[in-house]
């Protein structure tokens, strides 16, 4: 059983690996670009077949190389980082090269699940993966929302093997320190705290408070079970599941519940007792800094997952709550 995981370095992807690892694969095929070469530790103690550089792998699928070699594609490479604004970088990287991997997984007949983004909704208010409900605000989501529309018509024209779309929310959790200025807030707030003591947030905007607007946040560890239950479902023989599916907790929480969580996470680490959000605010443990204006237009200041469809697949697990997710990772960044 050979399994390719791309961005396998990445945040999710080395999360996705560790998890096969777990349940007793090894045979995985690590596919990344590590120009930067420090994310190899996210992989340092997980076991894999081999690892291909993500251009020699696009080369190789298409010399025929891999052909009745790969058992399952789990799909996490992409360029993530939502103020790109090159939009031939982003859509070789995100639209052109799933593509590629698509095909061949219909050609080759094996199941490919691959991350999607809650981007492609951009301002909508309602979260349902339907096309009517879409309209991204960025060339990021934008190339996510493109590459579905290309699922969809194979989903019409009729598969060979299953494809499944994972709309990723705010996932926060362990891995994801290399993501700079794209990692969760739940990170910069930790180091944030950790630096200064306090942690900050944007002012207000769209008619919502100061860290008022809100977001679906999820554990990473909750994103893993849900490939998890997809791999399951196609390597088992059971029922093939296609589809594109929301992937958050269902519940829209603050910045302001993510930054007291945070903080109080790290205080209760610390010996100290639980802080309201008043006192993080009278104390100057949290502050509130202008709005980006490059951000002004293109951001979503809600977002809470329909999952609908993801339930009606069969995933019945419950998510771990904001505050119990939190905890989790903040222990993860102690050790």
């Amino acid at each position: 059983m050979i399994i390719v995981v791309t961005g396998a370095y990445g945040f999710i992807g080395s999360n996705i690996v560790k998890a096969l690892n777990e349940r007793g694969y090894t045979d995985i095929i690590a596919v990344d670009n590590l120009t930067n070469g420090s994310k190899s530790k996210n992989l340092r103690d997980c076991e894999i077949l081999d690892f291909i550089d993500k251009e020699d792998f696009v080369q190789a699928i298409a010399n025929g190389d891999y052909d009745n070699q790969i058992d399952y594609i789990s799909h996490q490479g992409a360029c993530s980082a939502t103020t790109e604004q090159d939009g031939r970088y982003m859509m070789k990287n995100n639209y052109e090269y799933s593509n590629v991997l698509l095909e061949y997984a219909q050609r080759s007949e094996i199941p490919f699940v691959y991350a999607s983004s809650a981007a492609t909704y951009g301002d909508k208010t309602e979260f349902i993966e339907e096309r009517q409900y879409e309209n991204p605000l960025n060339i990021y989501g934008y190339s996510k929302f493109l590459f579905d529309q290309v699922v969809r018509r194979y989903f019409k024209n009729g598969l060979t093997s299953p494809a499944v779309g994972l709309r990723y929310f705010n996932v926060y959790g362990q891995n994801e320190w290399h993501k700079e200025r794209m990692a969760s807030v739940a990170f910069h707030h930790f180091n944030q705290y950790q630096k200064d003591g306090k942690v900050r947030l944007f002012e207000g905007c769209q008619g919502y408070a100061n860290g008022e607007q809100v977001r679906d946040f999820i554990s990473v560890d909750d994103i893993v079970k849900i490939n998890m239950f997809f791999l399951s479902n196609h390597l088992n023989d059971t029922e093939e599941i296609s589809g594109i599916f929301n992937c958050g907790t269902g519940v829209a929480r603050s910045f302001n519940d993510l930054a007291l969580a945070t903080v109080n996470a790290c205080r209760i680490r610390d010996g100290k007792s639980k802080l309201s959000l008043s006192e993080l605010i009278s104390q100057g443990i949290l502050e509130y800094i202008p709005f980006p204006s490059d951000l002004a237009s293109r951001y979503q200041c809600y977002t809470q997952a329909n999952l609908t469809n993801l339930r009606d697949a069969g995933f019945k697990e419950e998510f771990l709550s904001l505050e119990d997710g939190i905890s989790n990772y903040i222990k993860h960044l102690y050790t």
